[in-house]
């Protein structure tokens, strides 16, 4: 499995959570050490986004796919 791949399994784990919200999350791309993610509906225009980012989605990631250093929104 390559990281790309590792990296979709955990959204697919952390994207229920943001549904609840009304939100959703979309991989766009890896490039090295770098996941580049999009939050979506309403997740994109919260003030809460980047906490939710940083602090949900990246710590859950880089936990799991320990190859990843940062996750940016795009």
């Amino acid at each position: 499995m390559d990281t790309k791949e590792k990296v979709q399994k955990v959204i697919e784990k952390v994207r229920p959570s943001l549904q609840a919200d009304g939100g959703d999350i979309e991989l766009v791309e890896v490039a090295g050490e770098v996941a580049r993610i999009r939050l979506k509906g309403a997740c994109a225009g919260c003030p809460m986004s980047q906490m939710t980012l940083k602090f949900f989605v990246e710590a859950s990631i880089k936990k799991e796919v320990p190859e990843i250093k940062s996750v940016e929104s795009v």
